[in-house]
């Protein structure tokens, strides 16, 4: 990668993030999700980076950016959204966010509408992270389980360390991973400190983005890559909430990572399908 490859953005005052910047082309901006970094989506940017800008973001407080005490909540990355991309002078835009990144383009949208928006890509995540019933939706798990990871995990870099390495060999990646490999994904985790994590965990978890998902399916082209483990239940409430998005089931929550070829056809023909254009 190149210097001119590698740029800040200042999202409020002395709080910048890191944006990856390559390529030319209608672009395309992904969003890494809860405590992950650009550095997850180098297949990505290798592949679509010959055809397209690529941007790819590490959020606040992720990665390279601004370590802050102040906005680690998906309402604030939203809005740090909208000043990364009208920053670089984005137009006719994708937004392809993963895990809680999609969260990050829900609140964009909700809060700037769809103006500059081509076309929207959600990697596994449901618009609702919670369950506060008996209702079989897609969601992350229910409330007794989700209170307990972050009062158990998010609680020192140990326990963070522990949740990330669990949840990278029971979900995240289909395949057993090197030890390299699962100490290299924790390191990037580990670059966001637990207290932050634990922030963004729960600004995660009480989020409630339905309605922004019903909005965009109707409004422009809406792709929604779901992970093959819980794929009937995220499909029917995909088709419930989002009815007009497409659907496509791929890999483990990972799986743009541990099978990016077949995640980036996936891409290529949704962005080519000539009803999108």
């Amino acid at each position: 990668m190149t210097v001119s490859e590698r740029k800040y953005v200042e999202v409020d005052p002395g709080v910048e993030l890191y944006v990856q910047d390559v390529g030319s082309g209608d672009p395309i901006v992904f969003i890494p999700g809860f405590t992950f970094t650009t550095e997850v989506f180098t297949h990505q940017v290798e592949h679509f980076a010959k055809t397209n800008r690529v941007i790819v973001i590490d959020p606040r407080s992720h990665g390279r950016s601004s370590i802050t005490l102040q906005g680690n909540d998906y309402v604030t990355h939203g809005a740090d959204l909208a000043k990364v991309i009208d920053t670089l002078e984005l137009k006719n835009v994708t937004l392809a966010g993963w895990s809680f990144g999609c969260l990050t383009v829900w609140e964009y949208l909700k809060q700037n509408g769809y103006d500059n928006v081509k076309s929207l890509i959600f990697i596994d995540m449901s618009p609702k992270a919670l369950s506060t019933n008996d209702v079989e939706d897609w969601v992350e798990g229910p409330l007794n389980d989700i209170g307990a990871i972050y009062n158990t995990y998010l609680r020192n870099p140990a326990g963070q360390r522990e949740f990330i390495k669990a949840y990278t060999t029971g979900v995240m990646v289909q395949r057993e991973v090197s030890e390299d490999e699962l100490n290299w994904l924790v390191e990037q985790s580990l670059k966001t400190p637990y207290y932050i994590a634990a922030n963004l965990f729960a600004s995660g978890m009480f989020s409630d983005y339905r309605e922004e998902a019903r909005i965009a399916s109707e409004t422009v082209p809406t792709l929604t890559v779901v992970a093959e483990h819980w794929s009937t239940t995220a499909i029917k409430f995909t088709q419930n909430v989002s009815p007009k998005s497409s659907i496509e089931v791929l890999g483990g929550h990972l799986m743009f990572w541990e099978h990016s070829d077949r995640f980036n056809e996936l891409v290529d023909g949704f962005l080519s399908d000539k009803k999108f254009l």
